[in-house]
């Protein structure tokens, strides 16, 4: 009885950050959607300036709870440049939290805002935040001979024709690396074989599309390429294997201590621009990854292990940068909740909210 208490209690750790996350969202959309509404009178840049600062206040609220709460601990290992540039950042992906990292990054270099993702089509249909993040700037795509390489270039260079602050989140492996879904592994080592490429161990072959369409596109606007490799420290088991990276609930409840991130800065001219050799450019990067993960799992030497070559840096994010967020929108919230007439709008924006963004993301698929 007393363990159940305890092991309920301790599973419980992530409902408090959940159900403010997900609590402030109508507020959020209500805010954003009124000055969607009134920047429709007003020169574009207006909108996406103020756009780009709601989504700061929203997501140095999610890192509030990602890293504060949970008080894991970030190491970075390379040159995270201090000032914001237009990037596409390159990612081993693994879990969800693997979003929250590029945030992470972002706000260290004052770009929260100007994060936007690539994402797999399915998502468009999260109730409020799908919608969302196609205004922010996020792009879905569809993966394989789906794949509509016209419509993203088409959104891309109208970002770039607006001038607005690029940090564009793509996964070029397309699916997240699942050490419990050995099928999908096998499979990827298998056609890297067949096509002549190194057979990578702990990423999956990437996929070239999204990020030559992305690069292309904006070759003239973008100041480089940040290839990121990332690894969750206590994802070995007793045996020495790899273990499925943590979900955010997981992250949430304090079970991951420790978030390497290794980030080389690519300068665009050392950046093949034909699709073919940029597949191959992509491949050699993600077998640099390979090695830097191979060497986090597996070093002979025990003290080599969890932990990536070359020297590194303890950032702790100050507390400035994600409470004042915190108490604005649960301020906000809150207050909203109060009254009847506050609960009912708050009601209704999950209900109308939900439903035309459904119906955005239908008529615009």
């Amino acid at each position: 009885m007393l363990l159940s208490l305890v092991l309920h209690t301790y599973s419980m750790r992530y409902v408090l950050p959940a159900a403010v996350m997900m609590g402030t969202a109508p507020t959020y959309v209500l805010a954003w959607g009124a000055w969607r509404l009134l920047s429709t009178l007003l020169p574009a840049r207006f909108y996406r300036e103020l756009d780009d600062r709601f989504y700061t206040i929203y997501q140095s609220m999610v890192l509030f709870f990602f890293e504060r709460y949970t008080g894991v601990q970030i190491i970075i290992y390379g040159d995270l440049p201090k000032n914001k540039e237009n990037v596409v950042y390159l990612s081993n992906h693994q879990c969800t939290v693997d979003w929250i990292i590029a945030d992470m990054l972002a706000i260290r270099q004052n770009a929260l805002g100007h994060v936007r993702y690539v994402l797999k089509d399915g998502l468009k249909w999260l109730p409020l935040y799908g919608w969302y993040f196609s205004q922010h700037g996020g792009i879905y795509v569809k993966r394989s001979a789906r794949f509509n390489e016209k419509e993203m270039r088409n959104k891309l260079q109208a970002q770039v024709k607006a001038e607005t602050p690029m940090y564009l989140v793509i996964f070029p492996e397309g699916t997240r690396y699942n050490p419990e879904m050995p099928k999908v592994i096998a499979d990827s080592q298998l056609f890297a074989d067949k096509e002549g490429l190194a057979v990578l161990k702990h990423v999956l072959t990437p996929r070239v599309k999204a990020t030559h369409v992305a690069i292309d596109s904006m070759k003239n606007y973008l100041n480089a390429v940040y290839d990121v490799t990332v690894a969750y420290e206590g994802t070995v088991d007793h045996k020495g294997q790899r273990k499925v990276a943590p979900s955010m609930t997981e992250f949430l409840c304090k079970e991951c201590p420790k978030v390497h991130i290794y980030l080389d800065r690519i300068e665009l001219k050392d950046i093949p621009e034909e699709q073919m050799y940029m597949r191959r450019w992509l491949h050699e990067r993600f077998e640099i990854k390979d090695k830097l993960l191979i060497e986090f799992y597996d070093a002979k030497d025990s003290k080599r292990r969890n932990k990536f070559p070359g020297k590194c840096v303890h950032s702790k994010l100050s507390l400035k940068k994600t409470l004042p967020s915190l108490l604005f929108l649960g301020g906000l919230t809150a207050s909203m909740l109060l009254t009847e007439s506050g609960r009912k709008l708050y009601v209704k924006t999950w209900i109308y909210g939900t439903l035309i963004g459904y119906l955005w993301v239908s008529v615009k698929a």
